[in-house]
């Protein structure tokens, strides 16, 4: 029976699974009263039916610990805590324990991830302590967890020396294994982190931790070498622990010295029983969120204020994300493209956060000439079906340009008998520091839907931050943005990448005049910015191809009343053909399948002789793609004296969201960090030139535009604050280009 004597120190552990229910067992073991608070009921119910119980091999001990959810507890003030919930949990169990932490209590975080700051502004730096955590354990039932062995516990005081309270707690704690009391936590934090990326990045497949940071050994150094990158800005020292010394990953290291560090490593970690992450588990046992992407929030944030690249980390943080939602998609070959990710010279620099705060300035006192600009622009009609209109909208265009950036290095004009012409401006290189060339292709459109004297009804107009008019979102805010992003680098004398401004003048009819020649001027590009709207605000790294066909049936016309049989009905056939394409499309897939329009026969009385069916086919992958092609090509009449004809083509390609195409969005995210405000990502049903680009293998950034709603609608709107925004974004993009 467990020594339960009055000398003996209570706990409170708030979150037992695997860290808490570890430390809560041996704590029990050790005579000490415990109390655990979990919001599994499950988990809560058999703790205290059987008690806590570890399980070490074959061999499963129990302790009695009292156990409660949240909602139940009603016991006294709470002395000392530990914190051992997910990362993503500390704020709302803080808030929990705040109000019933006794004066003199503290709450220890024995978490993954950096909470303590959080836990500090919550309950005080004053009763916060911090830890760091290696044990490897799982929850593997209710009520059981099992031991992967044991690892490091290290404990400190949040930015002050080591106390009385510290030791003490590392005694009591020494009941588990080799806990130990130190004043730079930090840097085993941060130490931690580089580790725990590697085992983050080991989640994206389901194979054993040590194989695979054996076998991607580039992937997991450039992880480490990244987050390292900013504890050296932080002035942080990295503290080693268990078979992991992070000097070996920092940036410069000796590629021999590394090799040992990963021996050594890779070695210790076979020893485990455990060779699986948490991470993993979250996915693919318990389809639950992994809290990894709540860890590293802090890290990228701050790596975005320090000019810091992050590239590799939000790669893995993106797939997991991906993988919460379909962890059957796990593979290798997300590892297989991280090294190739790793392998790639000449990374972007992000700006300073100074740079970025100086564009963001200038823009903001500049933001009445951008209106004064749209304003202008929006005057000029350019209906997609009207060449003159279009005509003296490009030279209007091109005046403009002339003003705002100066005469370009080189420009083409090139004529398009049916559309607008396409404009093709190239501007030099500025004060970079790269060794990557390449320019940047800045891709947009001048044409709209709305046709020749809707300017008449429906002119711009503003009222404070709201602006509508004809084209306003889609997309004339956004050539004025990119042309003030290039403005302001330009005045600013900050450094930018050659770049090579593409407009066409059909995109919506469908860039048949244009497409191949936008794509060979982004020929060679390090990226094309398409400055078509955002999605509710995000980037669009993903949009669908798109196929518009024409299903036909000819049959053989008959009077209905007089001969019923003798003809054979193209409306019968169409309609049991619709039924069958129709059954080609898979939601889950991405593919949709619309049919538009459907028109057939003459009279009433006459069996249809001919009939037809306007389809509007749109996926997501080539695969589906392939297969929609192949069905549309197989279609066969279910009443044989009619005869089926398919015409059209995919209108688009797919543009589907490749590693270079997320490398770009995570620097896009970056930047946007700088400036303040955070950048989601969408994959749209709808198409762009960005769609050729990326067919092409050029990275894109589509949806980089204007920020606002109502694209083709009489409601189209966009906002002056959200001009500026944007083409802040667009300009730190543009710098990052620039450095390496």
């Amino acid at each position: 029976m467990n020594d339960q004597s009055p000398e003996r120190a209570a706990y409170t552990v708030v979150g037992a699974g695997a860290i808490g229910g570890t430390l809560a067992h041996a704590l029990s073991r050790r005579g000490h009263p415990v109390t655990v608070i979990d919001t599994d009921r499950a988990h809560v119910d058999a703790i205290r039916a059987h008690g806590l119980v570890v399980a070490r091999g074959d061999k499963r001990t129990s302790v009695p610990v009292r156990a409660a959810t949240p909602e139940e507890y009603d016991a006294g003030p709470l002395d000392r805590v530990l914190l051992a919930v997910k990362a993503q949990a500390t704020r709302s169990a803080v808030e929990w324990i705040a109000p019933r932490l006794a004066p003199d209590g503290y709450v220890v975080s024995v978490q993954n991830g950096f909470n303590e700051g959080l836990i500090a502004s919550l309950v005080g730096p004053e009763r916060t302590v911090a830890a760091f955590v290696n044990i490897f354990a799982d929850v593997v039932e209710p009520g059981v967890v099992q031991d992967g062995g044991a690892g490091a516990l290290v404990i400190g005081e949040w930015g002050a020396p080591v106390s009385d309270r510290v030791r003490d707690l590392v005694a009591d704690l020494q009941s588990w294994g080799p806990a130990r009391a130190d004043d730079n936590v930090e840097g085993h934090l941060w130490a931690k982190a580089g580790f725990g990326a590697m085992l983050a990045a080991t989640a994206l497949t389901d194979a054993p931790m040590a194989d695979l940071i054996d076998r991607h050994r580039p992937s997991m150094a450039g992880l480490a070498e990244e987050i390292f990158a900013v504890a050296e800005r932080r002035g942080v020292t990295l503290e080693a622990f268990d078979a992991f010394d992070p000097e070996p990953f920092r940036h410069g290291a000796v590629p021999a010295a590394r090799d040992t560090a990963f021996d050594r490593l890779t070695a210790w970690l076979r020893t485990q029983t455990k060779d699986r992450s948490g991470i993993w588990r979250d996915l693919a046992v318990r389809h639950r969120p992994v809290e990894v992407t709540t860890h590293y929030a802090d890290v990228i944030t701050q790596a975005a204020g320090e000019g810091l690249p992050t590239i590799r980390l939000r790669a893995v943080l993106d797939g997991l994300r991906e993988l919460e939602c379909a962890p059957h998609t796990m593979s290798e070959a997300r590892l297989d493209a991280l090294d190739r990710l790793v392998q790639q010279p000449g990374h972007p620099q992000l700006p300073a956060r100074s740079q970025a705060a100086a564009v963001q300035r200038w823009l903001d006192d500049h933001r009445e000439e951008m209106v004064t600009d749209l304003a202008a622009y929006t005057a000029q009609g350019s209906s997609s079906d009207d060449l003159d209109a279009l005509t003296d909208c490009l030279a209007w265009l091109r005046d403009w340009l002339d003003r705002r950036l100066g005469t370009p290095e080189d420009e083409e004009i090139l004529p398009r008998a049916d559309a607008g012409d396409i404009l093709v401006r190239r501007y030099p290189v500025r004060g970079a520091t790269t060794a990557d060339s390449r320019a940047a292709t800045l891709v947009g459109h001048y044409d709209t839907v709305w046709p020749t004297g809707t300017l008449d009804t429906w002119p711009f107009r503003r009222k404070d931050d709201h602006i509508t008019g004809p084209g306003v979102f889609d997309m004339k805010a956004g050539l004025v943005q990119a042309v003030w992003a290039m403005r302001a680098l330009d005045e600013l004398g900050l450094p930018r990448p050659a770049c090579t401004l593409v407009l066409n003048g059909d995109e919506e009819t469908g860039s048949h005049a244009s497409h191949e020649a936008v794509v060979e001027a982004a020929a060679g590009s390090r990226l094309a910015m398409v400055f078509e709207a955002a999605a509710d605000g995000s980037i669009k790294t993903a949009r669908k191809g798109v196929g518009l066909f024409t299903l036909t049936v000819t049959g053989t016309e008959a009077h209905a009343g007089l001969d019923p049989t003798a003809g054979a009905s193209a409306v019968d056939e169409l309609a049991q053909q619709i039924l069958h394409v129709n059954r080609l499309r898979d939601h889950e897939a991405g593919t949709s399948v619309n049919v538009g329009v459907i028109e057939g026969g003459t009279r009433s009385n006459v069996t249809a002789g001919r009939a037809r069916a306007h389809l509007d086919i749109r996926v997501a992958s080539d695969a589906e793609r392939q297969r929609i092609t192949r069905a549309l090509a197989g279609l066969r009449p279910a009443d044989t004296r009619t005869r089926l004809e398919v015409t059209g083509d995919w209108n688009r390609p797919v543009f589907e969201r490749s590693a270079q195409v997320a490398e770009f969005a995570d620097l896009a995210s970056a930047c946007a960090e700088l400036l303040g405000f955070g950048l989601s990502e969408a994959s749209v049903g709808g198409a762009s030139d960005g769609n050729f680009l990326a067919a092409a293998g050029i990275p894109v950034l589509d949806g980089i535009g204007a920020v606002g709603s109502g694209a083709h609608a009489r409601s189209e709107n966009t906002s002056v604050s959200g001009m500026v925004e944007r083409a802040a974004l667009a300009a730190t993009v543009l710098v990052a280009l620039a450095g390496r």
